[in-house]
């Protein structure tokens, strides 16, 4: 249980103001608020949480326990770096209305944003990592839900970059701390 609510708000806290985020909201005003499209981005955040759960998953069970910590500090300091990254989403010129267009888009966004780095994390650090992976799944689709309905213009105004900032500060520290704790069993 406590995988699955770490997972479920941790993604949802580092997917605002995320690629995927954004490029639902810019979909939403430019295609309108249409039922498949957040259909579409809530596939795309579940089958992303999903491979990540699993990959995570699967390295931590090839690993001793120790390398297995070291490599959650290493995905949480990645997610860290991929936060800090500013996120430069243009507007689509001409929005395509291919449902299937717009989930391969979404899915090579998710697969290495932050918010999915994160349920890798969790799912290597988890003892059942199918909680990880539906609660990453849950806040990766809110995170899209709250994209599609605010839309673009509303999303540009929230002051998003200074809490990527701030998340990505908070990752590192964690990433720092499990890794000395990997290295060298201090905590």
């Amino acid at each position: 249980m406590d995988g699955f609510l770490l997972s479920l708000l941790l993604v949802f806290a580092l997917a605002l103001g995320g690629r995927d985020q954004t490029l639902v909201a810019q979909w939403s005003d430019a295609l309108g608020q249409s039922t498949p499209l957040l259909l579409t981005g809530i596939t795309a955040a579940a089958l992303s949480a999903g491979a990540m759960a699993w990959l995570g998953a699967e390295f931590a069970a090839l690993l001793p326990r120790r390398a297995a910590q070291m490599l959650v500090a290493f995905a949480l300091a990645a997610a860290a770096v991929e936060l800090a990254w500013p996120v430069k989403a243009n507007p689509p010129q001409e929005p395509t209305r291919s449902l299937g267009a717009i989930a391969i888009v979404l899915l090579a966004r998710q697969i290495g944003d932050a918010a999915r780095f994160a349920v890798f994390a969790l799912a290597a650090w988890a003892s059942l990592p199918v909680a990880a992976g539906l609660g990453g799944a849950l806040g990766g689709a809110a995170a899209i839900a709250l994209g599609w309905a605010v839309g673009g213009a509303n999303l540009a105004r929230w002051p998003l970059r200074r809490v990527r900032f701030g998340l990505a500060a908070c990752l590192i520290v964690a990433a720092v701390f499990i890794g000395l704790n990997a290295r060298f069993a201090a905590f």
